[in-house]
């Protein structure tokens, strides 16, 4: 029985093909609630698109998938409302002209707002501000991000942060929600072997906390289970998904269904280019 929390995340013969060509396909794999799952390919295998698919932000065109019981793509917007956005560039990144406070001051408003139950809108204003500082403080622990450590506190500037400082702040920043399933990408660009084990023992410990994590990643630890994703042309072992090159910083929602004109494999640039004009913000 799926915990109160963490979602289920289940696939089977789960596939995207764009305009022209596949981004990815044959994606089978179930994982438990609370489970730290990474997605793990080279650069332009479709890693982005297929997080994107599992959260609900973008609509596949091949096989299907569950996230917390609910059926994708059919379903996708009610995933989108159970299912979190650590950083994804070019979908969900920090600003870095923001200080680390305005960034977590304009999330828990969002939040209360629009994230909220009506009736909790009802209450006094000093209690919502006390519920509003406590779900902070308690994304903040759980993403092991203590701004008071940092060299302005939380006037610093995101662009000031180291990159793994980056990623707590927008792990903390999705974990303000309350989500059943986070998703994270890139999560060992531009880290130091010390640096990514860091980051990886960051994603288990919200996974140990009941929340599901799916995280994009070149290289996964030896104890998670792993999706991989592979180059047009590759060959895949038994069970993993096959994905063409795709910009995995396009900022893509919805993509057509037509199929290529040709059967031949598609580059990079194509790929992207069909992506991008099927945007569906």
């Amino acid at each position: 029985m799926e915990s109160p929390h963490g979602a289920a995340v289940s696939a089977e013969d789960f596939g995207l093909e764009g305009p022209r060509g596949r981004v990815f396909r044959n994606v089978t794999f179930s994982a438990e609630p609370g489970e730290l799952v990474a997605i793990e390919g080279p650069s332009g295998s479709g890693r982005t698109c297929l997080l994107l698919a599992l959260t609900g932000r973008m609509r596949t065109t091949e096989g299907h998938a569950e996230t917390g019981g609910l059926r994708l793509p059919k379903q996708a917007a009610a995933v989108r409302r159970i299912a979190a956005l650590g950083p994804v560039p070019g979908v969900s990144e920090l600003d870095p002209a923001f200080t680390v406070a305005e960034h977590l001051g304009e999330r828990a408003l969002l939040q209360g707002r629009y994230g909220s139950p009506l009736r909790a809108l009802l209450r006094p204003r000093a209690e919502r501000r006390a519920a509003a500082e406590a779900r902070v403080d308690e994304a903040l622990e759980a993403a092991g991000f203590d701004p008071a450590t940092l060299p302005k506190s939380g006037r610093t500037s995101v662009r000031d942060l180291e990159r793994l400082e980056a990623l707590r702040l927008s792990v903390a920043l999705a974990l303000i929600g309350r989500p059943r399933l986070l998703a994270v990408d890139d999560t060992d660009l531009k880290l130091s072997d010390a640096e990514r084990e860091q980051a990886w023992a960051l994603l288990r410990s919200v996974a140990d906390a009941g929340t599901t994590v799916l995280a994009v990643c070149s290289e996964a630890p030896g104890n998670v289970q792993v999706v991989r994703t592979a180059p047009a042309g590759a060959e895949a072992g038994a069970g993993e998904p096959v994905a063409a090159p795709a910009d995995d910083e396009a900022d893509v929602r919805e993509p057509a269904t037509e199929k290529p004109a040709a059967e031949e494999p598609t580059t990079e640039e194509e790929t992207a280019d069909a992506l991008a004009e099927a945007r569906r913000a």
